[in-house]
């Protein structure tokens, strides 16, 4: 994955299998990075943490969804904010678009492959 600057169409950013049932697509600046997901029915994030903030924005689908001791059932429309060092973790019991906002940019995304907590999605 590379950093962009400019003008971009999210069609043009190729899309990473990330397992049998997630696929992501990374769009990066220098001060913060753009993810879509789409999940398939039954995909999950397992229980995790990171030192940077996210911001989640449920585009379509249900996400069961766990901030530090706080649960909630996400559905289209929704937003949540993570702080850094929280931990957090998702089912998704339906087919699901997410669109994650981090700061700063993710440096493993950059190098691409599955994070270790969806490896077995």
């Amino acid at each position: 994955m590379s950093v962009l600057e400019g003008f971009a169409a999210i069609r043009s950013v190729p899309e990473e299998r990330i397992g049998d049932k997630i696929t992501r697509q990374v769009l990066s600046g220098k001060q913060g990075m753009l993810v879509r997901w789409k999940m398939k029915a039954g995909a999950q994030a397992a229980a995790h943490k990171h030192p940077h903030e996210q911001i989640v924005w449920m585009i379509s689908g249900q996400m069961d969804f766990r901030i530090g001791d706080e649960k909630r059932s996400m559905k289209a429309g929704d937003v949540a904010v993570i702080p850094g060092g929280v931990e957090h973790e998702g089912f998704f019991p339906e087919d699901t678009e997410v669109i994650d906002f981090f700061a700063p940019p993710r440096e493993d995304f950059l190098a691409g492959g599955p994070p270790p907590y969806m490896k077995k999605a």
